[in-house]
């Protein structure tokens, strides 16, 4: 199963001067050789998923969340992009963000990509932030979740 999900998600063709990689939902033309030619593919709509946080905004903050504006980076805008919080502003979104943050300095980023992957970080205390430890229980959780339970010899 692993073989054929690395399969579908790293393709490599090379014709002429320049070659393609594809890696989950994105292009990289080695042509020019700049570091601007990532074409992110459109496999999630960035409207419906800040539509999804709107959603559940609510419920955080009767829940005592405070819950960030929503931020808008631009692809079509110059080097380097800056957020927005004004949809209206982005003309070709690559992604879009929340922070939410809760009690005892308790911290979620997440920041959705249009190429269908995400960012997230969180800090769930100040002791939290950055140890291995807390690396190591994520682990824990993520890999199961990924690729099932793990059986160990």
């Amino acid at each position: 199963m692993l073989d054929a999900l690395v399969d579908e998600r790293l393709l490599r063709r090379t014709t002429g001067r320049w070659t393609e990689f594809k890696v989950c939902g994105s292009r990289w033309n080695t042509a020019s050789g700049r570091g601007r030619d990532l074409i992110m593919e459109r496999v999630v709509d960035l409207d419906q998923a800040a539509a999804v946080i709107a959603e559940r905004a609510a419920r955080w903050l009767e829940a005592g969340l405070t819950v960030g504006e929503v931020t808008w980076r631009d692809e079509a805008a110059p080097w380097s992009q800056q957020l927005e919080t004004d949809r209206e502003l982005v003309r070709d979104p690559d992604s879009v963000g929340v922070l939410i943050s809760g009690p005892a300095d308790a911290e979620l980023s997440l920041v959705l990509f249009r190429g269908g992957w995400a960012d997230v970080d969180f800090v769930a205390g100040l002791d939290d932030a950055g140890t291995l430890l807390a690396f190591g229980t994520q682990l824990d959780q993520w890999v199961p979740r990924v690729v099932g339970k793990i059986s160990g010899k």
